[in-house]
């Protein structure tokens, strides 16, 4: 039939032979290109880190951040270690979270989430201004409105009382933030909130903030906010108000 169509068996039998060159030759070429993107890579100075960008800075200072991560200029993109480049980052005391990505040809990108006050704590005559962690963010002369005052005993930093207190006034109504007078977690099983009418709501235990701050909400609107008034959530299945 090859000679049919013009084709002599000879023919057919040289191109047979020439088809395992045409297999070598694309494997050579396939090695040649990986050759070629595994020098780009690791090898030429076209892919290397020239720059650390990074965002999201507030408090902590660029510098501080690109020290902490530590990779050199020139070192090649694809061999930096991301998750240490991370965890150098977030070694920083104000920086709560970093994501560290490659931005090629040659920027290592650092996107920082700075740790952020939430309550205050009398220290001296200023107020310490501390995350939920109880860390130390700075300290002001005077206590910022979405930063209700907190009083707890023992060490700030680490002390769940802090945590706890937190914890209320991020699941808090927005309404009443500002109207905060006072956390007292002294007793972290007890913990009692102190508005500026005169109120009072008994939290109880740090447990069910969520369902303690709906309930709450609830209260509030059913009975508004009045001096001597008490809105005891510590049981919010069974919340009163008296």
């Amino acid at each position: 039939m090859a000679a049919e169509r013009g084709e002599s068996s000879e023919e057919v039998g040289t191109r047979r032979r020439s088809d395992p060159w045409k297999v070598a030759f694309v494997a050579l070429l396939v090695v040649a290109l990986v050759c070629v993107v595994t020098w780009l890579l690791l090898g030429s100075r076209l892919l290397v880190v020239r720059e650390v960008a990074v965002t999201g800075l507030e408090r902590v200072s660029s510098e501080e951040v690109v020290a902490a991560v530590d990779v050199a200029t020139g070192t090649p993109l694809i061999r930096v270690d991301l998750d240490q480049s991370e965890e150098r980052a977030e070694s920083l005391t104000l920086v709560e979270s970093a994501t560290v990505t490659r931005g090629w040809p040659a920027t290592l990108e650092v996107e920082v989430v700075e740790r952020q006050p939430v309550v205050a704590i009398r220290v001296g005559e200023d107020y310490r201004l501390v995350d939920e962690d109880g860390v130390r963010i700075e300290d002001a002369p005077s206590r910022p409105d979405s930063c209700p005052l907190v009083r707890v005993t023992g060490e700030i930093e680490g002390n769940e009382a802090v945590s706890a207190a937190a914890d209320i006034v991020e699941r808090a109504p927005d309404s009443l933030i500002s109207r905060i007078q006072l956390i007292d977690a002294t007793e972290p099983e007890a913990i009692t909130v102190e508005l500026d009418d005169g109120s009072l709501v008994e939290w109880g235990s740090p447990e069910g903030t969520d369902q303690k701050s709906d309930v709450l909400r609830v209260l509030m609107r059913e009975h508004p906010p009045q001096e001597d008034r008490v809105y005891d959530v510590s049981t919010p299945d069974l919340a009163i108000v008296r």
